[in-house]
């Protein structure tokens, strides 16, 4: 997250704009009977205990603006932060077990930009896929451990970019925003074995490559106007592929509209959600499709996109912090609402891990209790 991508005006008016609209549901806020000092956040069957102090990290490392976080076919946790360019021998993607224990930490290389974290089974192997921006902008395929399959940088293939975009590393106090710059941010695993790549804070297009990571395609432009025609962005910062309906869909955050659109797998717009306020990414299990907001809430939806419950909703005190004070401010934080969720998934056992985009770092663990 950059103010180049996210000015406090900007997130006042979308905020504000995405709080007009009745996309309403009951939130729930209680004290966990099994540990006072817990909330309980949600409702009916999906009801969740909050955990913010879930990962215990080494002293020897600290947190430094949490970005994204997934989870592997064995439970391992990982979660990426941006980092600090000024500790460039520190590791920007930590790894833990199901119960917040450190395990292993790598990816130094993408210190200062690390941004985007996914993981993927490819036959008998795991992968993580991983974005970075700012003067690291690129995207890469690694091993659980670290290691390197491949990294790859603006695909001048499709055009529109500025000379030079393919090639790193790039000075960090020489570090052009706009639409002929590459700012990936996520990814979204298609059914053929290849994906779809968010240049989220760049071109705002979506890039299809296929299996091998070879560029095939692209489709989206940056939004017009106060009011912005389908299948144009402003800051397609998610992208997911929704299984949910008789055809996969890739459904985007269009985050600075405060929309979801969908769209078929060759880029034709089936449909637009409004009701948001920043939505920030997606990630869907069963019939239920989990929404990290920028402005303090998580929403999930059910199998036709209603609104089942906003969860840790605190978005009436965000949208009026006027200088980001809170996401610096650990004492203004309370238990069991969110400041700034950026990403979220789901474990293989339903709970929710929420990463949040707050200086001093915070991935909360919503453990389901219905």
């Amino acid at each position: 997250m950059s103010h180049h991508a996210l000015t406090r005006r900007t997130f006042v008016q979308q905020a504000a704009a995405g709080s007009l609209v009745a996309l309403a549901a009951p939130a729930i806020l209680t004290a966990a009977k099994t540990d006072a000092k817990r909330a309980t956040v949600g409702v009916g069957d999906h009801q969740y205990e909050v955990d913010h102090h879930w990962a215990k990290l080494p002293d020897k490392f600290t947190w430094q603006t949490t970005h994204n976080v997934a989870v592997g076919r064995d439970g391992t946790v990982y979660v990426i932060h941006e980092g600090r360019l000024e500790q460039p021998l520190h590791p920007a993607i930590f790894a833990f077990d199901p119960d917040g224990k450190f395990i292993r930490a790598f990816g130094a290389q993408f210190q200062g930009g690390g941004h985007g974290l996914e993981t993927r089974v490819e036959g008998n192997d795991e992968f993580l896929y991983v974005t970075a921006y700012q003067s690291k902008r690129s995207f890469a395929k690694l091993t659980p451990t670290g290691e390197v399959v491949w990294q790859k940088f603006a695909p001048m293939e499709a055009t529109g970019y500025a000379a030079g975009e393919q090639f790193q590393p790039r000075d960090p106090n020489n570090n052009p925003w706009g639409r002929d710059r590459f700012h990936p941010t996520n990814f979204a695993f298609l059914p053929d074995g290849g994906f779809f790549l968010a240049d989220g804070y760049g071109s705002f297009r979506l890039h299809r490559y296929d299996a091998d990571g070879n560029w095939v395609s692209s489709f989206g432009k940056a939004s017009e106007g106060d009011k912005p025609a389908d299948g144009t962005f402003n800051t397609p910062h998610g992208l997911w592929v929704d299984s949910r309906g008789e055809e996969p869909l890739v459904v985007v955050a269009d985050r600075a509209n405060a929309r979801l659109q969908w769209f078929t797998l060759d880029g034709e717009h089936r449909r637009t959600q409004d009701g948001f306020l920043l939505p920030a990414n997606i990630d869907s299990q069963g019939e239920v499709l989990l929404v990290p907001d920028l402005v303090g809430r998580v929403t999930l939806l059910n199998a036709k996109n209603e609104v089942i419950s906003h969860l840790g909703d605190d978005s009436e005190r965000m949208k009026a912090d006027a200088k980001f004070a809170i996401r610096g401010d650990e004492k203004q934080w309370n238990e069991g609402k969110f400041v700034h969720p950026h990403d979220a998934c789901f474990d293989a056992d339903g709970n929710i891990f929420v990463a949040e985009w707050v200086g001093s770092g915070r991935v909360s663990k919503l453990t389901k209790v219905s």
